[in-house]
């Protein structure tokens, strides 16, 4: 008997490429203000690694957790949701 273990995922926007073999993603989530109960947007930077799948700035990608592979990289980008559109 095997068992499956379902990873947690995030999307989020590709931010910064400079790095090799990393990119940094934000990932936006909304929650409701304590008093005022108004939606407010934040956000949170994670480190992914990027070994055969290679995003652009501005990418919308989908990424899981992998086990650490440096001191900041937990995370993985499985797959490219959206590309960027680049104007001009």
């Amino acid at each position: 008997m095997s068992i499956k273990r379902k990873r947690q995922s995030l999307v989020g926007e590709v931010i910064s490429t400079k790095m090799d073999k990393t990119v940094n993603v934000r990932v936006f989530r909304e929650i409701a203000h304590p008093v005022y109960h108004k939606r407010i947007k934040r956000y949170k930077n994670y480190l992914a690694h990027t070994e055969s799948i290679e995003p652009n700035d501005g990418d919308i990608v989908k990424i899981s957790s992998i086990r650490p592979i440096s001191k900041r990289k937990r995370w993985q980008v499985s797959q490219v949701i959206r590309k960027s559109v680049k104007l001009g």
